[in-house]
């Protein structure tokens, strides 16, 4: 009997145990199964680092946004601004002091305190006489800026040489314009770029190079909280790998969709996720020495190359073929231009009359794909041979996508294969990629020099939006289509494919992805 009564109480403990934790700790087992989530996002590569200093790719830029916060950000859905680590900003009258208020309690990833000084540290880093050459971002984001100044713990001033338009579009970029930790920075120094520390809504981990890089949630952090415990950025060069990947879940999401695996994807009952790309995929030439230093070249090799039948065969309905230097939804784009027509009689009569017809050439490609090309190499393979049926002949060189960032830097290649996908939606974000002055940064890939381009790209940035700041760049728009430092190719759109059991993913415009949002069922 006792026995008996025994086992019934135990049974009726465990019942109330039961009871208990499915009311009373609702929350905590909830929070508990969110943090246990892991959300695996496979792409072509390695960033080149973390510190968003030091980068200016979008493999980069994917891992910074969910690590660092800016003083500002964009809505998921546009790049129209809102409050960041700045809770509020005023612009004086002449354009050229910017006063923010920063968002208070907050910490970073080390347990240090945010505030002005943190924003002082971050930006000055970037300006004369500490910017170096490997800062690619930080003449055309902090360019205009004279000094910072630490007004009170939470307020800094920021003071411009001149006025700029796209300055507070640019506060909010994914490169740049993060905010770090000082203290990290420090400790770190040059090992920074491997152990970023920022205020986000995912802390760093580890990197294991060439494999992956894992995050986890940052259960302190001020804005919307993760809903997945960890975050792994995996690495796998193939379009056809990743894809398999994605089928037999190994994992969640994949970025850079060859058109040639998206049926197999959906008919495996995954999702694809497309978008209309902010983007530019284009061929530069490298205009700083011979051959291509020749615009009658550069406009005779253009002719060789069929572009609508190039983008129709790569992309097959997933990119459209690009007339101009940036894409058409962006203000201040020129409809009335359009590269040199595809006429091979005319390209090979051209050569001709400069000397030119036995030209052999030097290209270089990335081999990894890239958000605008997810064709990779193929593109300058069939450049090839178009070059091939009007008597040129080319050897291509193929690196992976951080050491192909080097090559350009260091002026490998008469013509190379280049992108760019928008920070911010500002027509300057593009037309920038030809202004002199970022040659050094190796953002003018094409290290194309023009003076009218310059005047009129400085002339715009201190112009307020509006029509008369459209026409200049409308102008510059006209006289690099006539000089063709490059052949733009095409316009991608974003595309990504992900399981069924994800929610809330989608690209922003600016082609990163805000991870804080996405869960996993």
């Amino acid at each position: 009997m006792k026995r008996k009564i025994l086992a019934t109480v135990l049974v009726l403990a465990v019942s109330a145990s039961m009871l208990l934790s499915g009311c009373g700790g609702k929350g905590t087992n909830t929070a508990d199964a969110s943090k246990a989530k892991t959300l695996v996002f496979a792409q072509g590569a390695d960033p080149r680092g973390l510190d968003p200093a030091f980068v200016d790719d979008g493999e980069s830029a994917k891992v910074i946004v969910n690590v660092y916060d800016g003083l500002l950000k964009y809505k998921k859905d546009s790049t129209e601004l809102e409050p960041g680590l700045a809770t509020e900003w005023t612009i004086s009258p002449d354009g050229k002091e910017y006063t923010f208020k920063l968002r208070q309690g907050v910490k970073f990833h080390d347990g240090t305190d945010f505030n002005a000084e943190a924003v002082k540290f971050s930006i000055e880093r970037q300006l004369p006489p500490k910017r170096t050459d490997d800062m690619p971002y930080a003449s055309f984001t902090y360019g205009p800026v004279d000094k910072v100044v630490v007004v009170d713990t939470y307020t800094v001033k920021i003071l411009l040489k001149e006025a700029y338009t796209p300055f507070l579009s640019n506060l909010a970029m994914a490169l740049a314009a993060p905010i770090v930790s000082p203290a990290a920075v420090q400790k770190y120094g040059d090992k920074f770029i491997e152990n970023p520390v920022g205020t986000g809504p995912f802390k760093f981990v580890k990197w294991d190079k060439g494999q992956s890089i894992q995050l986890e949630r940052n259960d302190d952090y001020w804005g919307e909280k993760a809903k997945v415990g960890k975050l792994i950025f995996q690495f796998t060069k193939e379009n056809s790998v990743r894809a398999t990947q994605l089928i037999t879940g190994a994992v969640d999401i994949i970025d850079g969709v060859d058109s040639n695996n998206v049926a197999e994807i959906e008919k495996a009952g995954a999702v694809m996720a497309e978008d209309e790309g902010m983007n530019i995929n284009y061929m530069a030439f490298n205009t700083s020495r011979a051959p291509f230093n020749d615009a009658k070249l550069r406009e005779a090799i253009s002719h060789a190359i069929n572009r609508e039948e190039l983008v129709k065969f790569l992309y097959q309905g997933y990119a459209k073929v690009a007339n101009s230097y940036m894409p058409s939804f962006i203000p201040g784009y020129n409809d009335k231009v359009t590269p040199y027509e595809y006429n091979p009689e005319k390209a090979k009569a051209m050569l001709k009359e400069l000397g030119k017809e036995n030209l052999e050439i030097n290209m270089i490609v990335y081999s990894n794909p890239r958000p605008y090309n997810p064709a990779g190499q193929k593109l300058a393979e069939s450049i090839q041979g178009y070059l091939l049926k009007v008597g040129i002949k080319s050897k291509i060189n193929v690196y992976t996508w951080t050491e192909y960032k080097k090559k350009t830097q260091q002026g490998e290649g008469d013509i190379l294969f280049y992108g760019w996908t928008g920070d911010n939606g500002d027509p300057d974000n593009f037309l920038s990629l030809l202004d002199s002055n970022e040659i050094a940064s190796s953002l003018n890939v094409a290290k194309f020099k023009n003076a009218e381009v310059d005047k009129l790209l400085k002339a715009a940035r201190g112009t307020p939006n509006g029509a008369e700041r459209d026409k200049m760049y409308q102008d510059i728009q006209t006289i690099a289509t006539k000089e063709a430092p490059w052949l733009p190719i095409s316009n991608a759109k974003s595309m990504a494919a992900y399981s069924k059991k994800v929610t809330g993913f989608k690209y922003h415009p600016t082609g990163v992805i805000f991870f804080n949002g996405v869960d996993k069922q």
